[in-house]
């Protein structure tokens, strides 16, 4: 039985459940409505194939590190997947909403902004997951498939590191996005920011494939963990040892990422307010 003064919490936490249930439904809804948008979004991620190509002719004169033909086919197909299930470009929609004005709209609404461009993420990732599907029955029907781990526990470590990288890239986009706040587009910051995450995740070139010190540093920088762990652990490439010490770096990068978008959003807010948006 809850107290009195903890029975108007549960309320409102139950509130807000039934509330991003109808919102990721809503989404899910919108969606399906603009399937042929998201065919175009899936087409600009499919980076990972071409790159297979070009390490393919390179790894046919010999192998690349630990790479022969076999383990590139295995680690791209499970890049262009993990980026599927990973990827957020919600702040394009916030740099566009503060600049028109329609961001207005969305604080009178009793879910968080922020609530609702996650339940729009997670409506989405169900026709992802389609898109993913034809990439799969690829790498489960080709030699690539023996490279994927066998244990259990190791598939349960791959799905923390999806909602990790989920989240990191859901954070760093909410992020970027509220510093439509305090300068004229934030766009621009993305740009860059998507320049170093396509070089240094993993996403176009194998993190173990870089020099040993730029290797090392990559462990202190978030891009790996959007995508590079993510495959990693889908191509059976740590011990359990290892896995666990960089799937909790992963979670640290994703409280990091969190705060500070707290932090940017609630003082833009208050920007935003002050100034009559």
């Amino acid at each position: 039985m809850y107290t009195a003064r903890g029975a108007p919490r549960v309320t409102v936490l139950r509130d807000d459940c039934t509330s991003f249930r109808a919102l990721v439904h809503a989404a899910l809804l919108e969606a399906l409505a603009y399937r042929g948008q998201m065919v175009v979004w899936v087409l600009t991620s499919t980076m990972p194939l071409i790159m297979l190509a070009l390490f393919g002719a390179v790894a046919a004169e010999g192998p690349l590190g630990r790479y022969r033909e076999p383990e590139l086919v295995t680690y791209f197909l499970s890049a262009f997947i993990v980026r599927q299930l990973t990827s957020s470009w919600v702040s394009w929609q916030i740099n566009a909403e503060v600049k028109e004005g329609t961001l207005a709209t969305r604080l009178l609404r009793p879910v968080h902004p922020v609530l609702a461009y996650a339940a729009d993420g997670l409506a989405r990732l169900p026709l992802r997951a389609v898109v993913c599907a034809p990439a799969l029955v690829v790498l489960l029907s080709t030699s690539g498939a023996r490279w994927l781990p066998r244990a259990p526990w190791m598939w349960v470590l791959f799905a923390a590191s999806i909602a990790g990288a989920w989240l990191i890239s859901l954070f760093v986009s909410c992020a970027i996005g509220a510093l439509a706040f305090y300068i004229e587009s934030s766009t621009k910051v993305m740009d860059l920011w998507l320049a170093a995450f396509f070089v240094f995740s993993g996403y176009l070139i194998p993190v173990d494939l870089f020099p040993p010190g730029l290797r090392a540093a990559l462990d202190y920088l978030p891009f790996r963990y959007q995508i590079g762990l993510s495959v990693e652990l889908m191509t059976g490439a740590h011990g359990p040892a290892a896995a666990l010490s960089l799937l909790g770096r992963q979670w640290l990068f994703v409280a990091l990422a969190g705060a500070v978008m707290v932090g940017l959003w609630r003082r833009g807010i208050a920007r935003y307010s002050a100034f009559g948006g």
